[in-house]
């Protein structure tokens, strides 16, 4: 049994890392030869500049009093310069967005793993093909790009990572701290020859983040007068900024200027996913070599967002957020990024027409260039006859388009010209994504079988151990023939074999490797597959295709539920009228009426927002109130008994009481200490801390008695839930809980109506480490819908008060009584707890379930496995497709 669970550890390992290595491998490749336009370029320096976490409606709108927020970008808009919305992409987190807005590609999401501040894989950018590079801002970007920069013209300039405190009283001072260091700086490049000629160099870039507002954006709302607030000083000090380069360059009209934002932010003050508040950020650029602003009366877009900005006289272009890489290296002459996949925006260029098709001519050179390199990587590891190339893009049609762009800038006809280069950029980047996904369906399909495989193994085995379906069927047990065991065997070294030639990484063998054991593993229990083919042809077909039904429409009910939250409001609606189909309703009415009650309230969950939305201190303050009373009518209950340990059990409840008071203490004092922006004191963070890791030991100590135990866990676990809490998530764990303690005593009202003996009340349970085999029972389809019912109750618990599949359902402010100063891995730990504790009070409610109805864990656990299995396979199937 120990055997069977660590291989099934091991697989289950296996199939969860081949989702990274199919679906988040890097896209870089290198190799390429650097691509630059020939013709000179109309600016000699640029100045970016990045607003992190600002939306491009906050910018663009008027304020209450009518008058725009941002004044001086307005006049840039009307009278200097081209603007529009740029289009980020998933995830919209500010690493991503600025690799991509520098780069010029959308990030590698293996980054994630290093809390989108290290470089995973080298990649090439603006900045690293400049001739001088100098940046201001935090220490998470401002240094990512000059640890990737060859040679030593990358100078950057950020304050201390502590600064970055969502609690402090002023955040504008790390806006205001940029400003005055770049003030300094060319005060002081006035009198230094050596740093005055480097930046009247040509090719020389200088990178402003600015993260003020992202930061007012998380502790205050974008809608807070904080934020707004913020984008009136960061214009008032793009102003100044621009001003002291036009003194400082002797206004010789050689300056570009680009001012955008790495990623939006929702109402709710978060951002990683794909709402448009996320990716629709501002982008405006004015200077030497960028449109002068064009007036038109009507415009393409359908949205009401240009007569809400009264812009709808201008004209809006928009971009890809990676699109600004090439503009910038366009604008300055450098060659563009090697790794960019943008495509150069020539309708922001106030240049010939030649330099528009000289640099859309660089541009399809440069992303067919990865093309080429990505389909040799391919071609090499390939063998030949299996070999299948991206027919839209042949060798001959790449010299084909490339002659036809130059014959067509020789005779002066540049519209033809771009128009070709396009053609050749869009195929070029169906090639790259073509390549990259070339193995996903062969990796894609093993998986599957793999997964099939286990299922199939792990089913075969409970029948087999736990079930008396195949018994009395067949009295003969066959040895499996050592044809069987030959076959596998070859078919191994034949894929392994073709694996080697290949050369294919370690991985690969693993995933094609897999199912070969385990199907040779499922294929010699042929016998129990016999067996249960004859029992099943015996079985009243009416029953079971509605049987099969019922499974298929569960299993799709929970698939659906990972989209849709509201399914599982559906499904737990059906869960109320369990006890009317059966004998409950009439046998415990009282235990039934609570069980309807709690699926029913449990039920609306999953249709209030997402946590974090509409946060709400004086919910936290009512769930921690109602553990209170919990606590106490137990503790009232206890001095009323005659046990002998009732001192130690009054202690150990009397502690978790003060932890729960501290807790409910430590939220309110913290919120009120944070919209004082007195940010977070000391010792609310202590507290916190001492409780968080007093929930992990203090259940321990509790009586092994079940129901005493369960509900240790559960005062222990909302203790620390509480601290994680913002609004009216902080009554989901106990009303899940609630329903978990009526579960038990349903399943064990159905198992007595089954007629099974030895039945023991549930108060007289205890959790031990050596339990009876012999009491335990064979399978039946009771137990299958235990096992429906532990996974519907587990992705409730995940999904049940947000979707966290997305990024932006995690809101900063859970952590705040814990720290406010931004720490991603600590962050993401924090809130990754208040995502599990949920699932643990699920599983405990489960053990208890397992032992009041006398049932091995090895073979409900297995039903739970097949279950999920069946979903996942439904996953896999869509994904490959």
């Amino acid at each position: 049994m120990l055997l069977f669970f660590i291989v099934g550890l091991l697989v289950h390992f296996v199939f969860f890392a081949s989702i990274f290595d199919i679906y988040f491998t890097s896209p870089l490749v290198h190799g390429m030869t650097p691509q630059f336009t020939p013709l000179p370029p109309p600016a000699r320096r640029l100045v970016l500049i990045v607003a992190d976490g600002l939306r491009a409606d906050a910018l663009y709108e008027f304020d209450e009093k009518g008058n725009p927020r941002a004044p001086f970008i307005r006049n840039i808009i009307m009278h200097e310069g081209s603007w529009g919305i740029s289009h980020t992409r998933v995830p919209t987190e500010s690493r991503p967005g600025h690799v991509a807005l520098i780069a010029g590609f959308y990030e590698d999401v293996s980054a994630v793993a290093k809390g989108w501040k290290e470089n995973p894989v080298e990649f090439d950018s603006l900045i690293n093909q400049s001739k001088y590079t100098w940046s201001w801002g935090s220490p998470d970007i401002v240094s990512m790009f000059a640890k990737g920069a060859t040679g030593n013209h990358v100078f950057t300039h950020s304050y201390d990572a502590d600064s970055e405190d969502f609690g402090a009283k002023d955040v504008t001072k790390l806006d205001t701290w940029v400003f005055d260091n770049i003030k300094e700086f060319f005060h002081a490049a006035k009198n230094n020859q050596s740093l005055f000629s480097k930046l009247n160099e040509e090719k020389v870039v200088f990178f402003l983040h600015l993260l003020g507002i992202d930061t007012n954006g998380h502790a205050h709302r974008p809608t807070s007068r904080e934020y707004k607030d913020n984008i009136k000083l960061v214009d008032e000090g793009i102003k100044e900024i621009v001003s002291l380069l036009k003194d400082f360059y002797g206004n010789d009209e050689k300056t570009a200027f680009l001012f955008t934002s790495d990623h939006g932010m929702t109402d709710w003050g978060s951002h990683g996913a794909g709402h448009p508040s996320e990716t629709f950020t501002p982008f405006v650029a004015w200077g030497a070599g960028i449109k002068y602003p064009q007036k038109v009366s009507d415009q393409q877009f359908n949205d009401v967002l240009l007569k809400g900005w009264k812009l709808e006289y201008w004209k809006r272009q928009d971009i890809n957020q990676a699109d600004v890489a090439p503009l910038m290296a366009s604008l300055i002459g450098v060659p563009f990024p090697l790794n960019s996949v943008g495509i150069l925006p020539v309708k922001y260029l106030n240049n010939t027409d030649a330099f528009k098709a000289e640099s859309m001519y660089t541009n399809a050179k440069q992303i067919l260039e990865q093309f080429k390199v990505k389909m040799t990587q391919k071609k090499e590891v390939t063998l030949p006859f299996l070999f299948t190339p991206f027919k839209l893009l042949s060798d001959s049609k790449q010299l084909d388009i490339l002659r036809k762009a130059r014959s067509y800038i020789k005779q002066e006809n540049y519209d033809e010209a771009v128009f070709l280069c396009m053609e050749l950029i869009h195929l070029s980047l169906e090639g790259l994504t073509y390549y990259h996904t070339y193995d996903r369906f062969f990796l894609g399909i093993n998986v599957l079988l793999g997964f099939v495989g286990w299922a199939s193994y792990a089913s075969l085995l409970i029948i087999k151990s736990h079930s008396s379906l195949t018994r009395g069927v067949s009295k003969e047990v066959k040895k499996p023939s050592h044809l069987l065991l030959c076959s596998f065997v070859t078919i191994g070294i034949l894929m392994a074999f073709f694996l080697l030639i290949q050369a294919c990484p370690w991985t690969y063998y693993v995933y094609c490797l897999l199912p070969v054991p385990i199907w040779y593993a499922v294929l010699r229990e042929y016998q129990v597959i016999q067996d249960l083919v004859t029992s099943l042809l015996t079985f009243p077909s009416r029953h079971f295709v509605g049987y099969l039904l019922a499974l298929a429409l569960g299993i799709e009910v929970l698939v659906l539920s990972f989209f849709y939250r509201y399914m599982l409001t559906a499904g737990l609606t059906v869960f109320a009228g369990w006890p009317f189909t059966t004998q409950l309703w009439t046998r415990a009415k009282s235990v039934s009426l609570s069980w309807i009650f709690f699926c029913l309230l449990l039920a609306v969950f999953p249709l209030m927002p997402v946590v974090g939305r509409k946060p709400d201190i004086f919910l936290v303050m009512g769930a921690g109130l109602l553990v209170l009373l919990l606590s106490l009518f137990v503790v009232t209950s206890l001095i009323k008994t005659k046990d002998r340990f009732v001192n130690d059990k009054l202690l150990l409840h009397l502690l978790q009481i003060l932890s729960t008071v501290l807790s409910m203490w430590a939220v309110y004092s913290t919120h009120n200490s944070l919209l004082k922006k007195q940010g977070l004191p000391l010792i609310n963070q202590v507290v916190s801390w001492i409780i968080l890791a007093s929930s992990f030991v203090v259940p321990l100590l509790s009586p092994r008695n079940l129901l005493e135990r369960l509900f240790s866990i559960l005062v222990s676990s909302m203790s620390a839930y509480l601290l994680l809490s913002t609004g009216y998530e902080a009554l989901f764990p106990l009303v899940l809980s609630c329903l978990m303690f009526v579960w038990i005593h349903m399943e064990q009202e159905t198992l007595q109506q089954s007629g099974v003996s030895c039945k023991q009340k549930v108060t007289s349970i205890h959790f031990s480490y050596n339990t009876d085999i012999t009491q335990f029972r064979q399978l039946c389809l009771d137990d299958i819908r235990r096992a429906f019912f532990l996974v519907f109750f587990l992705v409730t618990a995940f999904f049940g008060t947000g979707n966290i599949a997305s990024i932006n359902s995690f809101d900063l402010a859970s952590v705040y009584c814990f720290l406010t100063v931004f720490s991603p891995f600590m962050m993401g730990a924090l809130m990754l707890w208040k995502i599990f504790i949920p699932f643990v009070l699920v599983m405990c409610a489960f053990e208890a379930v397992q032992l009041t109805t006398q049932l091995s864990s090895k073979s409900i656990f297995s039903s739970w496995s097949r279950i999920m299995a069946a979903g996942l396979i439904l996953e896999q199937a869509s994904a490959t497709t």
